[in-house]
């Protein structure tokens, strides 16, 4: 028992180490025992830390490959979550959500808050983003994703209703939290691994960099196909539903390298003149972990880089999410430089030790 009581984790699902999976093992830091309550779960792909809480699984969790096509069983959500019980003794629910896990089910004498990544996009602001992915399972899948939606998202509304009190991970997200479920959040900025992203000790090459998942939403294709008419050198790390379709439209100056390990990640930022951001994120780590290598970032003008990216100090922004804007911002960029440390100091005040500090404040003032 902690000084909260019994604290039980929740997230929306464990099956890598990506973003929300890294906020969640600063949450569950402080509470090394607690349960972690999740959809679906691949032990073998989450971090030492996260192994070791014990891993509660809904009833997806029996299906053949729910690990891997978890998304295309969002029909069988709100089901499956209203099945994930939190069966041990309980006083706060911790959710880490950018899904519906927030639904989770615990005796009503339990306080909840809920760490919002984002009120999930494909519910609420990107549907038909997501209906045209690969993700969805072509025409049958669309077909249910159509006529599932709205039950969904009535559940997720719902779910949201119950939560004692709300994080938002910036600005963004909160105005996206009052918007969709009336209600105000607090905001405490994600951590960054500071640590594994060092700063650089050469001068960058001859290379700009993407690390994204290859979806549509992360509008990869704007990136490739600017650098592609420019002729300049592009680095893409990440895989996706995309990347046959990037890879085709992509000329002999762009790279795909895949998904990539952490130290082949972290070598590449360290080399590359920029890292290039042309998605809209709620918050958007990645951004941070390139000016903590000391390297700028080229973003467009929307979400989360807003409160990150220093326009013309650790990086540029372009306007509109077309590769002539992009290509527009590369030119400026040549004109311009930019000083390593200052694009490190940024990114140190998003450190680890400041988010734990943050997160406990917050549930010393509102919980305990």
């Amino acid at each position: 028992m902690s000084d909260f009581g019994h604290v039980a984790l929740a997230h929306h699902w464990l099956v890598g180490m990506r973003g929300g999976e890294k906020v969640l093992e600063q949450i569950a830091q402080p509470f090394p025992s607690a349960p972690i309550y999740t959809l679906v779960a691949n032990p073998e792909k989450l971090s030492p830390a996260l192994r070791g809480h014990p891993i509660r699984t809904s009833p997806l969790q029996r299906l053949p490959g729910a690990s891997r096509h978890y998304k295309k069983l969002l029909p069988l959500f709100p089901a499956a979550i209203s099945a994930l019980r939190v069966q041990e003794p309980v006083d706060l629910v911790i959710s880490s959500d950018a899904s519906v896990i927030k639904g989770l089910s615990f005796p009503g004498h339990a306080r909840h808050v809920c760490y919002c990544h984002s009120p999930p996009r494909y519910l609420w602001d990107m549907q038909e983003d997501y209906r045209q992915s690969s993700e969805v399972g072509g025409s049958v899948g669309r077909f249910v994703f159509n006529r599932v939606t709205p039950y969904v998202r009535e559940f997720d509304r719902r779910a949201a209703g119950r939560v004692t009190h709300f994080i938002a991970n910036s600005s963004f997200v909160r105005e996206r939290i009052r918007n969709y479920y009336g209600v105000d959040a607090e905001i405490i900025y994600p951590p960054v691994a500071l640590d594994a992203f060092t700063m650089a000790s050469a001068p960058p090459e001859d290379f700009c960099l993407v690390v994204s998942q290859l979806v549509p939403y992360k509008r990869i294709d704007v990136a490739v196909a600017a650098f592609t008419k420019l002729g300049r050198k592009l680095v893409v790390i990440g895989e996706g539903s995309e990347r046959a379709k990037l890879e085709a439209m992509a000329g002999p100056t762009v790279t795909f390298l895949g998904s990539q390990p952490g130290d082949v990640l972290q070598d590449h930022v360290r080399r590359c003149r920029a890292f290039i951001f042309p998605g809209v994120e709620d918050f958007g780590i990645t951004p941070l972990e390139a000016m903590a290598s000391g390297r700028p970032v080229i973003a467009y003008r929307a979400g989360g880089v807003l409160e990150t990216v220093l326009d013309g100090a650790t990086g540029l922004f372009f306007d509109e999410q077309t590769p002539g804007s992009l290509m527009e911002a590369m030119e400026r960029f040549e004109a311009m430089s930019f000083d390593p440390a200052a694009c490190r100091e940024q990114a140190e005040q998003f450190g680890p030790e400041r988010f734990r500090a943050e997160f406990m404040a917050f549930l010393e003032k509102h919980v305990r």
